[in-house]
């Protein structure tokens, strides 16, 4: 009975052993389990893919939920800027006030003149231009000198005005009838250009205004502009005062291109009042002239006086530091806008071209060059005649939807067409 009591004793206390073992050891699986879960929940969450799993826990009302942070976005690689800037060159040719012109722009009850008319159909295509030259070919005095034509020409100021609004901006004077009205009326002309914004290049009134460069950048590339005639139609400079129009002389034209690089150009435009007149293709002196001043360093020739297109070309030539370059010869341009009509004189050319200046060296590119035709249309809705300077190809392409021009004006054109880009091309290799 005695060994039973104790026995049964014995596994009293084993068993109460047996539970506070298991107490301990379930005290130590809780313990463990709170530091774990307090552990990580003081982790930083820095990205998304170290969020925990969404569950009921995390949508709970009384837990505040954590916000994902932003992914990190892909960084774009900068363009770089192009290695040159560009620039357009644009010019056309003789802008000349023949007396049938001037009566037409005359408005009674204001008793103004406006010219701006004539511009019209082109001045979208001028607009493409950042360098925009014509050759002023007329004396623009003002009404002291009265409104006259060929032989002396002299035009109301409001064509400056005309010239300005249709978005020319540079102005060559140096031709045959720059002293149509004298030295009084070159300097009247001058005194009224310097009220617009023409850089004016050809005729000056002092010999410090000849000598003075011109030069005018657009996007970073600087073209400088000089501008010379073969003569004035017989009239002497004035006395003493050689400087007031620019004249034909290759030595000086050489120097004049040097110094005009040397003060900061790019490139160099010089604009020659030469040739034949009426002539559709160069004579030997225009081009041994055009050809020589290409190879002492003039980029474009800007011609006129032909009074007709003649043709261009371009030639490859190599600088005195061994560089290779072209040049743009352009013989003529024709009449931009004249009363003078009939064999061709009625049409002339807007010359368009691109300008590259490599941003490393500093080097000039002449691209695209486009030629665009041109024909001044005359009409007379009245006892006087109207003029307007039409693009070919863009009126021809419009069809017949012109009320002004008749089936024999269109026939006239396209046959035009066809002959002035034969011409054009006929010296280009």
């Amino acid at each position: 009975m005695r060994l039973k009591r104790k026995k049964r004793k014995h596994l009293i206390i084993n068993f109460i052993l047996l539970l506070f073992l298991a107490a301990g050891v379930l005290f130590l699986i809780c313990s463990t389990w709170r530091d774990d879960v307090s552990t990580e929940a003081k982790k930083p969450l820095t990205a998304a893919s170290e969020l925990p799993e969404p569950s009921l826990l995390s949508l709970s009302p009384d837990i505040p939920s954590v916000a994902p942070t932003e992914t990190a976005t892909a960084t774009e690689t900068p363009i770089p800027d192009p290695p040159y800037v560009e620039a357009a060159w644009m010019a056309v040719g003789d802008i000349m006030m023949h007396r049938p012109q001037v009566p037409g722009a005359y408005d009674k009850s204001t008793k103004t003149y406006d010219f701006t008319s004539y511009f019209t159909e082109v001045k979208p295509i001028l607009a493409e231009g950042d360098w925009v030259i014509a050759n002023l070919e007329t004396p623009v005095a003002g009404a002291a000198y009265g409104y006259t034509g060929y032989p002396s020409f002299n035009a109301p100021v409001a064509l400056l005005t005309a010239l300005e609004d249709a978005g020319f901006n540079m102005l060559t004077t140096a031709n045959n009838h720059a002293l149509d009205k004298g030295e009084k009326g070159l300097l009247r002309t001058l005194n009224n250009l310097k009220k617009f914004k023409f850089a004016v290049k050809g005729t000056a009134a002092t010999q410090k205004e000849a000598e003075q460069s011109v030069i005018v950048a657009h996007n970073g590339i600087k073209m400088g502009l000089l501008s010379y005639t073969y003569g004035t139609n017989g009239i002497a400079l004035p006395k003493g005062k050689p400087f007031m129009v620019a004249m034909i002389d290759e030595d000086k034209i050489v120097k004049d291109i040097q110094k005009t690089k040397d003060d900061g150009a790019d490139f160099v435009t010089v604009a020659l009042h030469f040739g034949t007149e009426y002539q559709t293709q160069p004579n030997k002196e225009q081009k041994q002239l055009a050809r020589r001043l290409v190879a002492a360093g003039a980029d474009i020739i800007a011609g006129s006086h032909p009074h007709v297109i003649q043709p261009y070309e371009v030639l490859e030539t190599v600088d005195d530091d061994g560089s290779e370059r072209k040049g743009l010869i352009i013989y003529s341009m024709g009449n931009f806008i004249s009363n003078q009509r009939d064999d061709t004189k009625d049409y002339g050319i807007i010359y368009k071209v691109l300008i590259r200046k490599n941003k490393a060296d500093g080097s000039i590119e002449l691209g695209d060059i486009e030629t665009i035709p041109t024909w001044v249309h005359r009409y007379q809705p009245d006892s006087n005649y109207r003029y307007r300077i039409l693009p070919i190809e863009q009126t021809l392409a419009a069809a017949t939807t012109d009320e002004l021009l008749s089936k024999a004006d269109y026939s006239n054109m396209a046959r035009t067409l066809e002959e002035l880009r034969e011409r054009l091309q006929s010296m280009l290799k």
